[in-house]
């Protein structure tokens, strides 16, 4: 996974999202994932990572993505949270709450701590990588319909 050859968007169209799947990576890391209904004109459309999210979308099997780097440029605090959220297994789910327990140095009972973990929640850089759908009741980077079909597989 550590071709530096593959920097760039790469994109798929996923029929069970209803959009296609579009990651930016560089030096062996995914930077984003995204969901939109139009590719990048420039998107190449072969990458180890789409094979795996699209492996992940038939549903045969679980899928971790525990092998992929993801690059998290973002506030430290907010990386720790994401960081938390990655170890939330398939078909497991929490709620803001215990996330914000979960998380090293943040208190569940302090509102400042519960708004740190719902704004990292929602500047998920890697939606799917980063299962910020496994939290039921925090929001997702992704768009309300792609969360509920990523649910949905997992039975959640």
């Amino acid at each position: 996974m550590e071709d530096v050859t593959d920097a760039g968007i790469y994109a798929r169209e996923s029929t069970y999202l209803d959009r296609y799947v579009q990651l930016g990576a560089a030096s062996g890391r995914v930077l984003t994932v995204s969901f939109p209904d139009t590719p990048e004109d420039d998107a190449g459309t072969d990458h180890p990572v789409l094979d795996q999210v699209f492996e992940y979308l038939d549903g045969l099997e679980p899928v971790t993505f525990d092998d992929v780097q993801v690059a998290l440029t973002i506030p430290t605090d907010q990386r720790a949270v994401l960081e938390q959220v990655r170890s939330i297994p398939y078909g497991d789910q929490v709620d803001v709450a215990t996330l914000t327990q979960m998380t090293p140095n943040l208190d569940p009972d302090d509102q400042d701590d519960v708004i740190l973990v719902r704004t990292a929640l929602d500047e998920n850089p890697a939606p799917i990588l980063i299962p910020d759908h496994r939290v039921r009741d925090g929001p997702s980077a992704a768009p309300p319909a792609v969360e509920q079909k990523l649910r949905s597989l997992e039975e959640l």
